[in-house]
């Protein structure tokens, strides 16, 4: 295990790992339940989704750790998920099916643009005032989820403000407002948000004190403490609604679901729609290479996971030989993966940050993720247990640590600043790492050519942030 991993050389132990594995999986463990709430109002069946979710992200992270020996997890992405059932299955009135069948043309076309080199010419040509600014964006990504699943904001919507919404029976489920949405403090008046603040102080005491296993130990005590405040109820644990057995049952409905005859076929049947379909294919494939990038760029760097050195090997070699080409590869193959077994794009999540801030350094982090979500098909209403209020804190004090990137950003520079700005406040308003990306390289480009400095601009990144324009373009219209 220390030569396959590289332990030593890496400065971490196999007891720091697999904490770290633990701490991870528990940060992103939500997305188990999550997950298919969404994908199941596109008409897909719960247990089935629950089931591809937990194969699928096993797949990808033990493809991750054993291939590319890095510590991320991976599975279906939340907000690509959101944009299947949302936007494609009920907006554009395509079935799921052919939703599914999408996202596997998604996972070909990074796959192919990881074998070819052009993902890794995109991460080049990224400018370094951007990379640290994706490095802090994130950071401030990672603490607006932490503090939005603690139940510390609440929001404010008048009836001129909401723009659609879903109603079955007489209760909303899912309500879209614009900009007159006000956000405040949430009152302090019920035992989850006051599990949360006690969880938070006692987390953020742990890391400044620091105890081995701070962040592992801060979401398990607070779990703990749940029980008598009503939190969490151990009697609602139900083993037989969530039975290994049905999932199985309903899996077979959704796996190669993509290949059958509501699927890729009739995709492309009808010549007038082909445009619309592989728009919508660019605009997947846009969130998730984006997603990715900016998830290692902004971890890996900081932390040594990718040296300076892999980086210059990852852009002389040919072939797998660089962590970053592995890691990259390993990500454009989970998203056919999850596509085949019935989920939404598959994607690097962000929580691993978590990890990463309990030590993780290697490829054993990831593997400890992947055990953990098969052992959770058997386990699943004891990981339910956990509750987002005790996993919040871990992702507000780890996002403040990424802060640290922003040290390196020349703010009385604005040249520097405005696209630093953009890119780090937009991934956290705009709730996608993607965006906050697209955001930063547009104003790049516009700063630079009002300057008179268009060569500083690289052609990766024109066409990059051409496209990113015709996204933001072709979901005007068809949203």
């Amino acid at each position: 295990m220390e030569k396959f991993f590289k332990l030593k050389e890496h400065g971490t132990t196999v007891s720091t790992e697999i904490m770290a594995g633990l701490t991870t999986f528990f940060a992103m463990s939500y997305i188990l339940f999550v997950n298919p709430s969404i994908l199941s109002l596109s008409g897909m069946p719960f247990q089935a989704v629950f089931l591809a979710t937990i194969i699928s992200s096993a797949i990808g992270t033990l493809i991750m750790g054993l291939f590319a020996n890095v510590p991320y997890a991976q599975a279906p992405g939340m907000g690509l998920n959101a944009f299947f059932t949302f936007t494609v299955v009920m907006g554009l009135g395509y079935s799921w099916e052919q939703g599914l069948a999408m996202v596997f043309l998604c996972g070909l076309i990074n796959i192919l643009i990881t074998v070819t080199k052009f993902r890794k010419l995109i991460i080049k040509s990224i400018p370094e005032s951007l990379q640290h600014a994706i490095g802090g964006g994130i950071g401030i990504f990672v603490a607006y989820v932490g503090i939005k699943n603690a139940g510390l904001l609440q929001f404010t919507s008048d009836q001129g403000s909401i723009v659609s919404s879903i109603v079955e029976g007489d209760k909303a489920v899912n309500v879209v407002s614009n900009g007159g949405i006000v956000p405040a403090l949430a009152n302090f008046n019920n035992p989850a948000i006051l599990l949360a603040v006690i969880g938070l102080i006692l987390t953020a005491i742990l890391i400044i004190r620091d105890v081995k296993g701070a962040i592992l130990i801060g979401i398990i005590a607070t779990t703990i403490i749940a029980i008598p405040m009503g939190v969490v109820d151990l009697s609602a644990i139900n083993f037989s609604e969530n039975s290994l057995g049905s999932s199985f049952k309903e899996l077979g409905t959704t796996f190669g679901a993509a290949f059958g005859p509501k699927g890729l076929p009739s995709l492309f049947s009808d010549a007038s729609k082909i445009p619309q379909v592989l728009l919508t294919v660019l605009a997947f494939s846009l969130s998730d290479i984006f997603d990715t990038i900016g998830t290692f760029i902004g971890t890996g760097r900081r932390t040594g996971i990718f040296s300076k050195e892999d980086e210059e090997a990852m852009e002389d070699s040919r072939g797998f030989k660089s962590k970053m080409d592995k890691a990259l590869f390993a990500d454009a193959v989970a998203t056919s993966a999850g596509a085949i077994f019935g989920t939404s794009n598959v994607t690097t999540f962000v929580e691993s940050a978590a990890g990463i801030g309990a030590g993780g350094r290697t490829g054993l982090t990831s593997v400890t993720v992947a055990v953990l979500f098969l052992l959770s098909s058997f386990l699943a209403p004891i990981v339910s247990v956990v509750p987002a209020q005790a996993t919040a804190p871990a992702l507000i004090l780890v996002g403040v640590m990424m802060l640290a990137s922003f040290k390196e950003i020349k703010w009385n520079d604005l040249e520097d600043a405005i696209p630093a700005f953009f890119t780090s406040i937009f991934m956290g308003l705009c709730y996608s790492i993607s965006y906050g990306i697209a955001a930063g390289f547009i104003f790049y480009v516009i700063i630079k050519t009002v300057k008179g400095k268009t060569k500083e601009v690289s052609p990766v990144l024109w066409i990059v942030t051409g496209l990113f324009v015709l996204n933001f373009v072709v979901m005007a219209f068809i949203s």
